[in-house]
């Protein structure tokens, strides 16, 4: 054989071996039908489809709720895949947030004409003969940039049509708010999420325990996209183990049996603090017994030397008594007061062990109280 002829086995080896696509990019809605919870948006969306006459648009809500997958999938139906090259232009503004970016990049292609699409593309797409300009993260865009906008708006509203993206709407100006038809995304409701995380489950044979998909979506917080990619993750943690210590080196591979996604794998993974920590420090606060404080410091230095983050044990504590029934209104309101203040210090750059220790204390006054 000769040294420049590669080997069979070589190269079924490269074409046995799948391109590796992240799963939240895998399972981006393609069309507007597969767009979940946000049925105002996408019914509008639908109708401004079958007449090809979209008007500016300023997506707005938490993230992780489809805004960028939803504008996407129109432009795919509007264009199809080959015309998208010439019509949209997507930028992210968090990344590219300047005036220069709006006098040259976004006016440049604003004013371009509009190419002519195949006899093909014509009967298979609508086609409208506008182009689709995208900016991503819009609330990062400084208030000059914004305000250069509304002009090439303007001018170029014949040829080119805008689709704001922010999550914060209140940092987009009025002036270039007002120009945009507004569509507010909501968080996703939990059945459709959990049935999109079953079926992606079910899909690339993910096996896991009863409370999986609820921990994956606690630790998510609502934000599907995050979700879909601690899933993910923990997938590839369970997806291949080592061989035990003792075997053959020429034995010495991957063992590709996967294990179950386990609850705790999640909390590892999203930096969550384990249930059994929080419920620890709440019953070392709610302690009425012996020196009080010596407890709870010594719970909580235990707590902060294993390493968590203060931010994190401040909310899920925040979650966990909120929402228990063991305290009443007023207590519930010292204790969001308290723990307001608390995460402000923590901004500001305070000390994470005599923040959550000050927590505690101010959490122990409360409930002992009663």
């Amino acid at each position: 054989m000769s040294f420049f002829t590669k080997s069979n086995s070589t190269t079924a080896k490269a074409t046995a071996q799948p391109r590796q696509v992240p799963w939240v990019e895998k399972y981006r809605p393609e069309s507007l039908d597969e767009v979940s919870s946000q049925d105002h948006a996408v019914s509008v969306l639908k109708r401004s489809l079958e007449s090809s006459n979209l008007p500016h648009m300023l997506f707005y809500g938490p993230p992780g709720t489809g805004k960028t997958s939803t504008i996407l999938a129109l432009a795919k139906q509007l264009y199809g895949p080959d015309l998208m090259r010439s019509r949209v232009l997507e930028l992210n503004a968090s990344d590219e947030r300047g005036i220069a970016i709006v006098r040259e990049k976004v006016k440049n292609f604003a004013r371009t004409t509009v190419s002519t699409p195949t006899a093909q593309t014509k009967k298979n797409y609508p086609c409208p003969p506008y182009k689709l300009i995208i900016l991503d993260e819009a609330d990062s865009m400084t208030q000059d940039a914004q305000a250069a906008l509304r002009r090439t708006m303007e001018t170029y509203s014949r040829i080119t049509r805008f689709c704001l993206i922010c999550n914060y709407v209140t940092r987009i100006i009025e002036p270039l708010a007002s120009r945009c038809s507004k569509f507010r995304f909501k968080p996703l409701d939990a059945g459709d999420a959990i049935s999109r995380l079953q079926d992606i489950c079910m899909k690339e044979g993910v096996k896991y325990e009863n409370g999986v998909i609820l921990s994956v979506l606690q630790a998510s917080d609502g934000d599907l996209r995050r979700a879909i990619t601690l899933l993910q993750s923990a997938a590839k943690l369970h997806g291949a183990a080592p061989l035990a210590a003792n075997a053959d080196d020429s034995a010495r591979q991957l063992d590709t049996r996967p294990t179950e996604v386990s609850v705790r794998s999640i909390e590892e993974i999203s930096g969550r603090v384990p249930r059994d920590i929080i419920t620890r420090l709440i019953e070392a606060a709610s302690n009425r017994t012996g020196d009080r404080f010596a407890k709870l410091q010594d719970v909580v230095e235990d707590v902060m030397l294993d390493g968590w983050s203060a931010a994190q044990l401040v909310s899920q504590i925040h979650e966990e008594l909120v929402t228990s029934d063991d305290l009443g209104g007023p207590e519930k309101n010292k204790i969001v007061a308290a723990v307001s203040e608390i995460d402000k210090r923590l901004v500001d750059g305070a000390s994470e062990h005599l923040s959550v220790l000050d927590l505690m204390v101010k959490i122990s006054d409360i409930v002992t109280a009663k």
